[in-house]
């Protein structure tokens, strides 16, 4: 592997990121990686990691959420007009007293909601994704069925809205790769038996309490993940001979009899890696868990 001196790393706290696995995801690496597809992008923890270490020739990213591809495409295309607008929005939220700063707070997310309904990609939209994500309560993004933002603010006493040289960095690395957003089956065209495809889909809540959070209006059930399998068993036997790596959930932490994922996985190599994640709303429920990672070599 040949690493650059760039050392992007992911811009958005994000539920489910994979920062904590990345020494796990690794040892699925292939030795050269000259083709990287990433069906749901989210934070971006793999695809930053690769693009700083393999720097691969092509590069296809995608997600449902239109405003985290929105931010992503402001990055790679725009990124001074963006952090000239995040530097000026810290300095002005470090200076306030903190009933100051919820009221700017719900006023940038009420501005957000806007452009939300708007359908409309800036500048100034992927700045107030950081924005919010920065200063909002836990780093969650969620959406209601309308598909507004409706994350409360949080409570920090010196929060880093702005920070330019990591913003810097992920436009470097950005500058070879393409951004799609929509349903994961679109990069289907893209795959071949020459790209690496990491898969982490929204992941099959263990417990009632622990699906609180929606990351998009529509959401992803037990049918969603079973037309997953189906994409992967496609990409993977049918011509196309991609290297698949996959996450999940490990339906095994809460239920020991439920075998979901080994009966939907079952023709591929399933290993079951430690992870510390929240399973449910109470801070009692966090811990040491298992996930599941599935390798389609």
């Amino acid at each position: 592997m040949n690493k650059t001196n760039t050392e992007a790393k992911p811009f958005l706290k994000w539920a489910g990121g994979k920062t904590q696995l990345l020494d796990e995801i690794r040892k699925y690496y292939p030795e050269k990686i000259e083709k990287y597809c990433e069906p749901f992008v989210g934070g971006g923890a793999v695809l930053f990691d690769i693009l700083t270490k393999f720097q691969p020739k092509e590069v296809l990213i995608n997600d449902i959420n239109p405003e985290l591809t929105n931010t992503y495409v402001q990055i790679k295309n725009n990124v001074n007009d963006l952090i000239s607008l995040l530097s000026l929005w810290q300095n002005n939220y470090l200076s306030l007293e903190m009933d100051a700063r919820k009221e700017d707070y719900y006023e940038k997310r009420s501005r957000f909601n806007e452009l939300i309904l708007a359908k409309e990609d800036s500048v100034e939209k992927a700045a107030l994704m950081i924005y919010l994500n920065k200063t909002c309560f836990n780093g969650l993004y969620r959406v209601n069925g309308k598909g507004l933002y409706n994350v409360p603010s949080g409570v920090y006493k010196n929060p880093a809205i702005c920070n330019s040289e990591n913003l810097r960095a992920v436009n470097k690395v950005l500058q070879n790769v393409q951004i799609l957003t929509g349903s994961y089956s679109q990069t289907e065209e893209f795959i071949t038996k020459k790209t690496f495809v990491y898969i982490d889909p929204p992941y099959r809540p263990l417990t009632k309490t622990s699906a609180f959070t929606s990351y998009s209006k529509d959401g992803f059930d037990d049918e969603k993940q079973i037309e997953l399998g189906n994409f992967v068993s496609r990409i993977y036997n049918r011509g196309h001979g991609a290297k698949v790596l996959l996450s999940n959930s490990d339906p095994k932490n809460v239920n020991p009899e439920d075998n979901f994922f080994d009966e939907l996985y079952k023709d591929y190599d399933i290993q079951r890696v430690n992870a510390s994640r929240m399973i449910n709303s109470n801070a009692n429920g966090r811990g040491e868990i298992t996930e599941i990672m599935v390798a389609c070599f």
